[in-house]
């Protein structure tokens, strides 16, 4: 019988804890592992992909939609280094995710050896949990506190074992004991607490509730198992309900209770939401952009979250209530009593009426260029009711925060608080990997998705039939606006001639690809887009010169903005006359 390796022995009690997908890449320094996962591949898959960035962009994906574990691998050196923009996505916004990676033989260490990294000193600021195994018999403990501590704590957890280490036999001990110890004997156990505040906490938060007459609620991330309640809480109140763009899923986009987003990528009416309630409810968010929340001593704030270092990190809080926020939201419900006027809610209802249509404005199909607006509706109205929308950062960001409606049993997944380039494709394939019934659409812009797209080969090669969607400015649209917003001309920016033919590589990789260069093509290119079966792109040449603009633009941006202009911007005119034709369908709406 063949004797249980250590790398055989990690990827088995991985499988225990429930883990069923490793994203990684190979090579020499993770050898010993790659023959666990190949011993163990009736448990275990693994996915191959090209850079391992990705990997730990799909591990990270992985944990945000299903709360589970995600797992990525890499070897030494580099292979670890890639990772890091990945796992440092998954430790801003808060998703369980442990990072594999390899050493150089451990006799070899500190020599100075080819690709010596210490990965562990390097994964300090990203890791909760960082332990190289050095030694057979910390498998499993390690493992375990591993996994357990990156559930636990909703962050990154990282091992890293040296490479002959990983073809010892598991439970050798090659060192005497010298001391009173025996290797701890743990179990993939993990139990996820229920936590509910005080009753005192819950009490006093109601207190200041019921007091409030201009109710507001902002919703994040930390809400998006809760909907239903943070729903009730709202009528409960007459509260309109504010989302953070990670929270655009935790009620619907067509409840009559939200406003939608806010901050540069939301909506007049959230603003003004903020400017004017005198209680606010903060729901499991961390919201960054204090300068569009209550200005402090404005408004009364109770504030829910299961991290209490974060309650009270953005604005003062009256009453932290640290806990789950659906078993808060529980507990606090009967305590509340209902609003019988409807008027402060109506008239934020009013406004958002008015918001949409003037968002439904600029999606004016007769634009050419394809106005993005246009774009970001056209895949909404095509879409699948349970879709799930995979965003990059950018400009694409603002048309899905404002164009693509989360309603039914719809998600929406982006890099929320690192906001790096280019996770959207390997989000969606990993949600493919995982809901293999469901669309998973990939909406990116040309700049993110030339980062990663190889990747589209990936899901070729695995027969996933993932959406990508290409947003294609030619440009790093966002940072276009954001050096104008300075008063800047803008400067190395666009890319130019020749232009990518994105739809090429698509087909070069044995999936679909089109391009589309006028409106009138864009609904039939959907169409036969998210009907093929397999992985398909659309790469749509769009208006290169549609701002971002946001909800209320200050007399401040108003004169940066013209200063830019004053200084040499280069492409004035044409951002002139877009803006123009914007200010022009906005007034025939």
């Amino acid at each position: 019988m063949t004797k249980q390796t250590v790398g055989e022995a990690i990827i088995a009690r991985l499988a225990d804890w429930g883990v069923d997908t490793v994203f990684g890449l190979p090579g020499d320094g993770v050898n010993g592992l790659m023959e666990g996962l190949r011993r163990n591949a009736r448990r275990v898959r693994f996915v191959l992909v090209h850079h391992e960035e990705s990997a730990a962009f799909m591990a990270c994906a992985h944990a945000k939609a299903t709360g589970r574990l995600g797992v990525c691998l890499a070897t030494s050196g580099p292979g670890g280094i890639h990772l890091a923009n990945g796992l440092y996505d998954a430790k801003l916004d808060h998703a369980p995710v442990l990072a594999i990676t390899g050493m150089q033989e451990s006799g070899v260490l500190g020599t100075a050896y080819q690709q010596e990294v210490h990965l562990d000193r390097l994964y300090e600021d990203v890791a909760e949990y960082n332990e190289p195994i050095v030694n057979p018999v910390q498998v499993p403990a390690l493992v375990d506190i591993a996994v357990r501590t990156a559930l636990a704590r909703r962050g990154v957890a990282h091992l890293t074992i040296p490479n002959d280490v990983q073809v010892a036999t598991v439970g050798d001990n090659p060192y005497e004991e010298v001391g009173p110890v025996r290797e701890p004997a743990t179990a993939p156990v993990w139990v996820h607490p229920p936590v509910r505040p005080a009753d005192d906490d819950l009490q006093a938060a109601a207190d200041l509730l019921n007091a409030g007459e201009r109710v507001a609620i902002l919703a994040g991330a930390g809400a998006m198992r809760a909907g239903a309640l943070v729903e009730l809480t709202a009528d409960v109140l007459g509260a309109p309900i504010v989302k953070s763009l990670m929270g655009k899923a935790a009620v619907p986009d067509d409840s009559p209770f939200t406003t939608g987003g806010l901050g540069l990528l939301g909506t007049a009416p959230s603003e003004d939401l903020m400017d004017e309630c005198d209680t606010l409810l903060m729901i499991g968010t961390n919201f960054p952009y204090t300068k569009f929340l209550p200005e402090p001593g404005q408004a009364h704030v109770v504030q829910i979250d299961t991290e209490a270092t974060r309650v009270g990190t953005r604005i003062p809080t009256d009453v932290p209530l640290v806990g789950d926020a659906g078993a808060t939201l529980e507990s606090l419900l009967p305590r509340l009593r209902r609003r019988e006027d409807r008027r402060f809610l109506q008239r934020y209802q009013d406004k958002m009426r008015d918001w949409r249509e003037r968002m439904t404005a600029l999606e004016d199909p007769e634009r050419d260029p394809i106005a993005p607006q246009f774009l970001a509706r056209a895949l909404d109205r095509a879409a699948a009711p349970d879709a799930i929308l995979c965003c990059d950062s950018g400009t694409v960001a603002t048309w899905a925060a404002r164009h693509w409606q989360v309603t039914g049993q719809r998600e929406f997944y982006l890099s929320g608080t690192l906001a790096s380039m280019a996770p959207g494709l390997p989000y969606a394939i990993a949600l493919q990997h995982e809901y293999p019934g469901r669309q998973c659409i990939a909406f990116v812009g040309d700049g993110g998705f030339a980062m990663l797209m190889a990747e589209f080969h990936t899901a070729a090669r695995y027969r996933l039939p993932i959406k990508v969607v290409v947003n294609n400015n030619n440009a790093l649209g966002m940072i276009v606006w954001e050096q104008m917003v300075l008063g800047f001309p803008e400067y190395g920016v666009r890319f130019g001639d020749p232009t990518p033919d994105y739809a090429a590589w698509a087909r070069g990789c044995g999936g679909f690809g089109v391009q589309v260069a006028h409106p009138s093509q864009l609904p039939g290119a959907l169409a036969e887009a998210l009907a093929f079966d397999g992985p398909a792109l659309l790469d749509v040449a769009v208006d290169a010169d549609e701002p971002p603009m946001p909800a209320k633009v200050t007399y401040q941006q108003a004169v940066r903005f013209a200063e830019a202009f004053l200084r040499g911007q280069p492409h004035r005119a044409s951002i002139a006359t877009t803006i123009l034709k914007d200010r022009i369908t906005r007034l025939k709406s």
